[in-house]
């Protein structure tokens, strides 16, 4: 079972954000990521909880 591509153009860019992010401090917070990414990005509590797994399967 593969990884579930994100749905919509704002997610995609969240992730890529969020990925980026990690890359370059990865001593931030996840949740703290999320969260502004949320913000950033204009994303849904559905979205959100994309994000989350993305994270956790990302090694967070």
């Amino acid at each position: 079972m593969g990884t579930v591509q994100p749905q919509g153009e704002n997610l995609r860019r969240a992730v890529k954000w969020i990925s980026e992010e990690r890359k370059y401090g990865p001593d931030r917070k996840p949740v703290k990521l999320i969260e502004e990414a949320c913000l950033k990005f204009n994303l849904t509590p559905v979205d959100a909880e994309y994000l989350a797994r993305f994270v956790k399967e990302e090694g967070g």
